[in-house]
């Protein structure tokens, strides 16, 4: 890279503002988490009106299988992302280059097992998760193929967040559009045209997963990646690998935590509203996971400035990140949330039309499920804060606080009081109380932030802090590469 490009890269994460630093980042992050979010909904949407009510309500059982499945994936492609982040804010190439190594090792070892489990399993989890006579079969033949899938997805969806921790925004973004776009356009076809029903759905998946791994390896393997994949760092090192489980642990016990509460809001909803309110969740949930994918995307073009800066021990611009991230993500929360309480209609029936008590149930819910909106953005960024700088206990604890801690024991109390109805409070009642609980630990973290060495919580080994030399070498890491 010439000097004057050097130079200007140094300028920009040692003294670009954050606001315009987080834009650059945000945009391909959240065009690549948008895309993300349509291999779900994108499946709903054309079930919904293809094949039917029942279909759909299927394809919701499956949904909380997914999330396990994601888990695993986030387990190991976040807790590597972080970790190849913070190394390079600490000018360790060489050891980011272990942790991508060791992380892709685990990626294919653990995909492989998810798969195999998942088999042994398939029909009592389903049943576990809601699925009835009329739904089982729709749930089992989507569900089946998707599990053939788990390699390619958690490598696709792995590596692909080491693109974005190593800086390559842009290359990530590109990465989703590759791979979304394969799965937009070859779902009708398999559905509608070849009559493949939710099989269709589930293949047009598989093969869009296929897609985003070869996209992602050929670009590790090629000049532009800043960090390279090469068999020496396939070898497993314990010590890397604990290091990924432990940062990983926050965002996979909260989707894990996700599955399970999804688990029993489809047997609240059978119990109070039937199979067509477990239906109604399916739309609900599509609708709430773009949402919130936006929020996520804030976190992520966050990480990387975060994770530098907490390795170059520039606390200050962590500090200016975090207030700008949890402002943007909170605007994201209310403009949501108008919109949803605004034009409920209009949503539903981009899923289903044809059936007027789906429509019904769905229509009531949404307004009731996102009451508190605006205040998941601030819970986001503040819980993956703790993450991005490696404390992975305080990460995990509000991770799970509002998914698993507070929404269990309101999904057992206030549907008793309020039928099905109360199962929709469930949600911004826990949203309320763990954004309560959140800012006072991050209230607390922003007080002592900088009074821990960041070598310690991230590992390896430490360094007496940047100078302009080194700082003008560790963003050589972070530019933005555009595909050739």
């Amino acid at each position: 890279m010439p000097d004057d490009r050097l130079t200007r890269k140094s300028k920009e994460l040692g003294e670009e503002k954050i606001p315009r630093l987080m834009w650059k980042y945000f945009l391909p992050a959240f065009v690549g988490i948008f895309i993300n979010a349509t291999y779900n909904i994108v499946d709903r949407i054309f079930i919904g009106h293809g094949v039917g009510s029942m279909a759909l309500s299927g394809l919701s059982v499956v949904f909380p299988i997914m999330l396990i499945v994601m888990a695993f994936g986030m387990l190991i492609g976040m807790g590597t992302g972080v970790q190849v982040s913070i190394n390079m804010g600490r000018r360790d190439f060489k050891r980011s280059e272990q942790v991508l190594g060791n992380g892709f090792f685990m990626m294919v070892v653990v995909g492989i097992l998810v798969t195999g489990i998942g088999f042994a399993i398939k029909t009592p989890m389903l049943k576990l998760f809601g699925a009835t006579a009329e739904t089982i079969k729709y749930a089992q033949d989507y569900l089946g193929i998707i599990l053939l899938g788990s390699v390619f997805q958690l490598v696709g969806f792995g590596l692909n967040n080491v693109i974005r921790a190593e800086g390559n925004a842009k290359i990530a973004m590109f990465s989703m559009l590759v791979s979304g776009g394969i799965n937009i356009a070859l779902g009708p076809i398999f559905i509608f045209v070849l009559g493949m029903g939710v099989k269709g759905a589930a293949l047009a998946t598989v093969i869009a997963m296929m897609g985003l791994d070869v996209w992602v390896l050929a670009h590790f393997l090629s000049k532009r990646a800043l960090i390279k994949l090469s068999w020496p760092n396939i070898k497993p090192d314990w010590k890397i690998i604990s290091l990924i489980l432990s940062i990983g642990m926050a965002p996979f016990f909260m989707q894990l935590g996700s599955s399970a509460v999804n688990a029993l809001f489809m047997n609240q909803l059978i119990k109070y509203g039937g199979d067509l309110a477990v239906g109604a969740l399916g739309i609900i949930a599509s609708v709430a996971q773009l949402l919130v994918m936006s929020m996520v995307a804030i976190n992520m073009a966050s990480q990387p400035i975060v994770g530098f800066n907490f390795g170059a021990r520039n606390f200050d611009r962590v500090k200016l990140t975090v207030r700008y991230g949890i402002f943007a993500a909170t605007g994201i929360g209310v403009f949501g949330w108008l919109i949803v309480q605004l034009f409920p209609h209009f949503i539903v029936r981009l899923f289903n039309s044809s059936d007027p008590v789906l429509f019904d149930i769905a229509d009531k819910g949404l307004r009731v499920f996102m009451a508190a909106l605006p205040l998941v953005g601030f819970q986001v960024i503040a819980a993956n804060f703790f993450q991005n700088i490696g404390k992975a206990k305080t990460a995990t604890f509000l991770s799970l606080l509002r998914s698993l801690i507070i929404l269990v024991p309101a999904l057992l109390i206030l549907p008793q009081w309020y039928g099905l109805r109360g199962v929709w409070l469930c949600s911004p009642f826990a949203d309320i109380t763990s954004a309560l609980i959140t800012g006072f630990f991050l209230w607390w973290q922003m007080k002592k932030l900088g009074q821990e060495d960041p070598d310690k919580v991230a590992g390896g080994k430490p360094h007496p802090g940047p100078d302009n030399e080194e700082m003008t070498r560790a963003v050589e890491t972070f530019q933005v590469v555009t595909p050739e």
